[in-house]
């Protein structure tokens, strides 16, 4: 059970902290609780190993920084997404420990002092494609995985990816975030040794139709292993490579990476 809120009460009544009416009243918000222009889950932590996630595109900043407030005080943790300005500021406001990202767009709070799990390296392109794989970033350190990036490594210059080929195989996941083509995935997928999640990104001239040319190419990858998510979804990027190198998934990886060492020693 990883709901901070939840166990602290429950502790409490047990010491005897809170008589039965108070932890009543304390929990009548748990699992979800309402609002008037929300209903927070406060379980899906508890599910998905990381708590609702505020994705603020369309919500007014107030709103965004009620929500965000709520999660941060029930689990500890928080990650909001699509932030703009005033979102950030409304947010950091309402929880002065949290550190706004404005390239990747996000505000987190809470994230894990130690990485866990496997290696994730996330590969772009392009600099252009920089916010959409800094979202990936912080969506796999909320989740405490250890991240390593490798920028600016596109296929019109095929030796730069190419330099990096065991960095590739030894990372139990691997994000690539690519438009325009997207055709650095297939690469990348042809060199790794993990899962390959490819991340279309709208970067491009007109003929790229805002992502959808790099998304067609990437599901249609002659690469096996490679999966791919929607056009600038760098959250749901990181949330998959994050779940795939989580525990004993991340063994095989781990173990490749000491062999490639052993190489090198």
């Amino acid at each position: 059970m990883r709901d901070s809120f939840l166990r602290t009460t429950l502790t409490a009544l047990e010491r005897g902290e809170l008589n039965l009416d108070e932890a009543c009243r304390r929990l009548s918000g748990w699992p979800h609780e309402r609002l008037s222009f929300a209903t927070i889950d406060h379980r899906r932590e508890e599910r998905t190993g990381l708590p609702e996630v505020v994705y603020c595109e369309g919500k007014r900043p107030i709103e965004a920084a009620a929500i965000a407030e709520r999660i941060w005080r029930r689990s500890g943790r928080l990650l909001a997404t699509r932030t703009g300005l005033d979102h950030a500021a409304a947010i950091t406001a309402a929880i002065p420990c949290a550190v706004h990202n404005p390239v990747a767009r996000t505000v987190a709070a809470g994230r894990p002092d130690v990485p866990t799990g496997g290696r994730v390296l996330v590969i772009t392109a392009g600099t252009s494609d920089r916010p959409v794989a800094e979202e990936a970033i912080e969506t796999l350190r909320m989740f405490g995985r250890p991240v390593e990036t490798v920028v600016d490594v596109g296929v019109a210059g095929i030796d730069r990816i190419l330099e990096r080929a065991e960095r590739i195989a030894a990372a139990a996941a691997v994000v690539v975030v690519a438009g325009m083509d997207g055709a650095l995935a297939s690469v990348v997928g042809g060199m790794a040794s993990g899962p390959v999640i490819a991340v279309p990104t709208s970067v491009g001239y007109g003929a790229s139709f805002e992502g959808l040319a790099a998304l067609l190419t990437m599901l249609n990858s002659c690469a096996p292993g490679v999966v791919v998510v929607n056009i600038d979804n760098g959250f749901g990027a990181g949330v998959a490579a994050a779940r795939a190198t989580a525990g004993d998934r991340a063994a095989a990886g781990e173990d490749l990476e000491r062999a490639v060492r052993s190489l090198d020693a």
